[in-house]
């Protein structure tokens, strides 16, 4: 194939009166690998610096704190998180993995020793105990007891659905014995800050047409294809049920509702129930690739949309997939919503998280802004 190419560009020459040497063919290279592939974008677009918030915003997904066992970030990290949270204009964290019973006391006092103003934090279900004959009305009555140490919210992971099996059996999202925690919740003015379920691209075959093969390769314990798993559609559907049999209860579900690839399939979701809101953390690499139709959505739906940015402090030199609470993250998240800018990094980690693509800003104008920075959390949530 070489040696004929070469006879073909000699002949062109030839033909064209510009004969000259042609370099002699160099033995074939391996394939590129696929990770050593880093194009640098050749086209010229404006890039828009947004330092800070242009409204105190309202951060509702964070993990300051993560869960049961994991010790709270250190004094120095601390007085850093705040000092930033100044820098860009972030009025409040929440806190969504603050625990349970003794474990969220101490999370909401040690974030209150810092401050009572810019933290607020939300407590989780204990698990634990599902199989126990008392665990519903247990459950509910421990929520009555989260909200007077200072609980604003209610946080299930996507432990629910994925995770959380009995005798081998994985529990379903809208298992019966959830109802009375789902009811009290709505009776305590307790959002539920709801993840089940997760990307498309998890729940299909780690293959080459898997757009988010690099980071499924890496991490396949991220997969739920096969037998094992329900579908997407079966788990959301079952998440879906539950808002619809507690009209009462305020459901805020986390990543866009788990289905920003689909975001017709969100619109029917919170055109059928009132009671849904959505928020976007670590989902611009979705949103952003679709701006005119995620504008659309921002002008349809303005009150029922939180920000949120799924923030984790994490000590220096620590390699984790997911957004770190630092100022270069959050400023993707403001040049997205406030600026026109076009095919940008969804991300400021020098590897795309999640898959080798661009996004293009969606310029809210200010009165949507200010919803979705702020006036739709500080409302679900009774804040100031």
């Amino acid at each position: 194939m070489l040696a004929s190419r070469r006879r073909f560009l000699l002949a062109a020459a030839a033909l064209s009166g510009c004969a000259r040497p042609v370099p002699e063919p160099q033995a074939e290279e391996a394939p590129l690998a696929l990770t050593d592939y880093a194009p640098k974008p050749a086209i010229v677009t404006p890039h828009t610096e947004v330092a800070a918030a242009r409204f105190p915003a309202i951060d509702v997904h964070a993990h300051l704190i993560l869960g049961r066992g994991n010790p709270p970030p250190d004094e120095p990290s601390m007085r850093q998180i705040m000092s930033w949270m100044d820098e860009l204009n972030l009025q409040t964290l929440l806190n969504l993995t603050g625990g349970s019973g003794d474990k969220l006391v101490e999370s909401i006092d040690f974030l209150r020793g810092y401050s009572p103003d810019k933290f607020a934090v939300c407590t989780q279900p204990d698990f634990d105990r599902v199989s126990e004959p008392d665990y519903p009305q247990w459950q509910a009555d421990q929520l009555a007891e989260a909200k007077a140490a200072g609980a604003v919210g209610l946080k299930i992971l996507k432990t629910l659905g994925l995770y959380l099996r009995e005798e081998g059996k994985l529990v379903a999202v809208d298992d019966p014995r959830f109802d009375p925690m789902w009811a009290a919740c709505g009776e305590l003015g307790l959002p539920v800050f709801i993840h089940v379920s997760d990307p498309d691209a998890f729940f299909d075959p780690i293959t080459p047409e898997n757009e988010r093969w690099e980071e499924l390769a890496a991490h396949p314990d991220w997969s739920f294809y096969g037998d094992e798993f329900p579908s997407k559609k079966e788990i959301l559907d079952a998440r879906n049920r539950v808002i619809e049999r507690h009209p009462n209860t305020q459901f805020v579900c986390l990543h866009f509702g788990n289905h920003p690839e689909d975001l017709n399939d969100v619109a029917g979701c919170l055109d059928r129930y009132p009671n849904m809101h959505v928020e976007m953390a670590a989902r611009l690499g979705e949103l952003g690739r679709q701006p005119r139709a995620s504008r659309r959505f921002f002008e349809a739906y303005s009150d029922r949309i939180l920000f949120g940015t799924d923030a984790i402090p994490l000590p220096a030199g620590a390699n984790y997939p997911q957004q770190t609470l630092e100022p270069e993250m959050y400023r993707c998240y403001f040049r997205f919503l406030e600026t026109a800018d076009e095919y940008f990094d969804y991300s400021a980690a020098p590897t795309p998280p999640q898959g080798r693509w661009k996004i293009h800003g969606i310029n809210l104008p200010d009165e949507i802004l200010r919803k979705v920075y702020h006036d739709n959390a500080a409302k679900i949530l009774g804040l100031a």
